[in-house]
């Protein structure tokens, strides 16, 4: 399939492209400001679908409105009419096309032409009228809070909140890139008549976002990472790392050293344990202790060392052999005293999980000898 993409450049075009471009049966034909009417017209001429993202939305004069997004659409479906070549079309609106303001009258014109396009041949017509968008590639301080909040707010400014209380409705670039395709395969979200939507959308406030994406920023200080099974969390920490400062993709962590190796935290959450990382020198032993509730999962990555187990109500010790020649998982049950020996000439890492964050006025951790 040619599939003709205007405004290519844009946000949802670079998404979109670099899609299409990376699955297969698909040839894309990009439009955009550097191109002509030429080459729009050579395109009308072979392309299989079209999907029209171009358009204006803060120009210097207003009627750039009415000529970016209006006129545009009328040439592309005049070009399309001249070359008999009357394709479906699926032209990117937005809510504000009910509004009285010059984008979105331009708008409400642009949808008005692909209406008249599609009833003067038969092509079909898809109008999607999008609200808030957000994800990779947008520029902040454009037309997206998400795009400039998270920009800011990685770099520790200040972002300006007039009314905490109001409402967004946001769309995830990579949902609305997966309903293009649908519509691609007839399979579009039908709202009414020729109009469509993605179907999935997300509300939030603008305090909720802003505590949201200032968390993801305090995260690299407390190691608490946000609750990634919200889809809505998930979709808006991927996009706010697209705004880090390009030399502060890493952060350092807190090592607790001392003569036996060392401990670091790395992540902890709330609803998901945390997970460090334990280094012990050759010989050394670590743990010795017991947990009433916590429980632990061991995992060598470097190294070889041994594993011990007590019951603490028996004399049996257990012992499991561990070693990164052959990576496995060790569950640390409640009840027994356990410890960790490196038995190798250089330093084991160890990756230790544990199924909640360490609480220093609730530790549940007994110290005890696995060996009597």
């Amino acid at each position: 399939m040619k599939v003709l993409v205007t405004g290519s450049s844009g946000f949802v075009g670079k998404n979109l492209v670099s899609t299409l471009e990376n699955t297969d049966g698909f040839e894309v034909l990009t439009f955009d400001r550097e191109n002509s009417l030429e080459d729009l017209e050579n395109y009308t001429k072979v392309c299989d679908f079209v999907v029209h993202l171009a358009g204006i939305n803060r120009p210097e004069n207003p009627e750039d409105f009415y000529k970016g997004n209006a006129g545009l659409t009328e040439s592309l479906c005049e070009l399309l009419e001249e070359a008999k070549n009357h394709v479906p079309i699926l032209i990117s609106s937005s809510i504000q096309a009910e509004l009285d303001n010059d984008y979105g009258q331009s708008k409400k014109e642009g949808e008005n032409h692909l209406l008249a396009y599609g009833n003067r041949t038969g092509a079909q017509v898809m109008i999607y009228r999008f609200p808030n968008l957000f994800g990779k590639w947008t520029r902040p301080f454009y037309n997206s809070v998400v795009a400039t909040w998270s920009y800011q707010i990685a770099r520790d400014e200040e972002i300006q909140i007039n009314d905490p209380s109001y409402e967004l409705n946001l769309v995830y670039i990579d949902d609305l890139i997966l309903e293009i395709l649908r519509a691609m395969e007839g399979k579009g979200h039908k709202v009414h008549d020729v109009y469509y939507s993605v179907p999935v959308s997300y509300f939030i406030s603008l305090g909720q976002l802003a505590d949201t994406l200032k968390s993801f920023r305090d995260s690299r200080n407390n190691r608490y990472i946000a609750n990634m099974s919200d889809d809505l969390t998930r979709k808006l920490y991927s996009t706010y790392l697209n705004y880090l400062p390009t030399d502060a993709f890493s952060y350092p962590l807190v090592m607790h050293q001392d003569d036996r190796g060392s401990f670091t935290e790395f992540v902890k959450s709330d609803y998901a344990g945390q997970v460090s990382v334990n280094v012990s020198k050759p010989g050394v032993t670590k743990g010795e202790h017991w947990h009433h509730s916590k429980n632990e999962k061991f995992l060598v990555v470097k190294g070889k060392g041994v594993i011990k187990f007590r019951d603490i109500y028996s004399d049996e010790i257990i012992e499991y052999f561990v070693s990164d020649e052959s990576l496995e998982v060790v569950d640390i049950p409640t009840g027994y005293t356990h410890n960790i020996i490196n038995l190798g000439d250089n330093d084991m890492v160890t990756i230790m999980w544990v199924n909640e964050p360490f609480d220093p006025n609730t530790p549940d951790t007994f110290f005890m000898e696995v060996e009597k």
